[in-house]
């Protein structure tokens, strides 16, 4: 027996079904999902990011979507308080909290003893170096420097996300200290009973499913969202370093025909895709179940049926 408080976690790389699963799961166990992705916390970005739609909930309540403005900056710490509060409320009223998504980083720091540290001391020279050079040569530039001395943590940070890949590098230049090495002192105990659930599947068949969820959002209006917020001055923001809309940016910069931008997309979110199984799989003690044959039959019944045996056990402890 344990005192911990239970937490179901549905994890897994972007378009291999994490959010209709999840749906089913919390019906079937009384749950409630919490949103673990870093990106559907903006408001109006809703097609870039694959946010769920009020139908498709089938009034399962969701926590942290739509709870910041694209021009507002979110950390992972904010992330780690407001996700274990809805913890604790979605217990206290006698519901299981799921949480579903994609971002390793913001889970792991929700699900562990995971301490934000005081900011090593900064350089506002050294960083404004490292603008400029990103603005003269690339993001790729700036990225390679951080593999170069930092590969764990460069795996982890997409060359877009410019903001963090220049934030790990001035702690390196300041401390003398990977931010991998920072991290790799965190503690490795778990706070709550949690069952972590991986899905996965065949590699060609998850890119075949990313290429056309991108060939969806295009279809659905991701050109017209995107056009809003560049024409609202929106730019050097988090929020627009995500991926789905950096790309586009490119073509209303006119960096990029259309055509390229959106090829552009599909090869960063397949990448993304990578990386995000790279992480879990590092990172986490998950139990990894394969959506392969599930997707291609369209019936996903057996994997919940097999899911929920895994998750009635853990329950009833």
């Amino acid at each position: 027996m344990t005192d911990k408080e239970k937490v179901i976690v549905l994890i897994g790389p972007t378009a291999v079904g994490k959010t209709k699963l999840s749906i089913e799961l919390a019906e079937k166990f009384n749950g409630e999902i919490i949103s673990g992705d870093s990106m559907q916390i903006y408001r109006g970005m809703d097609i870039g990011t694959a946010k769920i739609t009020n139908d498709e909930m089938e009034g399962i309540p969701h926590h942290l979507i739509d709870i910041v403005d694209p021009d507002e900056a979110f950390s992972v710490a904010e992330f780690q308080t407001l996700v274990r509060s809805k913890i604790k409320d979605i217990t206290n009223r006698g519901k299981v909290p799921f949480i579903v998504g994609g971002t390793g980083l913001y889970i792991q720091s929700v699900l562990y003893d995971y301490q934000f540290q005081e900011a090593p001391t900064a350089d506002p020279d050294y960083r404004a170096s490292l603008e400029a050079l990103a603005d003269e040569k690339g993001t790729l530039e700036i990225h390679n420097m951080l593999e170069q001395i930092d590969p764990i943590t460069a795996a982890s940070i997409h060359h877009h996300n410019v903001r963090r890949v220049i934030r790990a590098l001035e702690v390196f230049h300041v401390t003398g200290k990977r931010m991998s090495e920072l991290q790799e002192n965190q503690s490795e105990e778990m706070l709550y009973d949690a069952a972590i659930i991986g899905l996965t599947m065949d590699r060609d068949l998850l890119y075949e499913r990313i290429n056309l969820r991108v060939d969806k959002m295009m279809e659905e209006g991701l050109l017209p969202e995107v056009k809003h917020f560049f024409d609202a001055g929106l730019k050097d923001c988090q929020s627009i370093q995500a991926i789905g809309y950096k790309e586009i940016y490119k073509y209303f910069e006119d960096r990029s025909s259309l055509e390229d931008a959106v090829l552009e997309l599909k090869q960063n979110s397949r990448r993304y895709a990578k990386r995000q199984l790279t992480w879990f799989r590092n990172k986490m003690s998950v139990k990894w179940f394969d959506m392969t044959d599930s997707v291609k039959s369209n019936d996903i019944s057996k994997k919940i049926k097999e899911i929920s045996r895994y998750l009635e056990g853990m329950l009833k402890n």
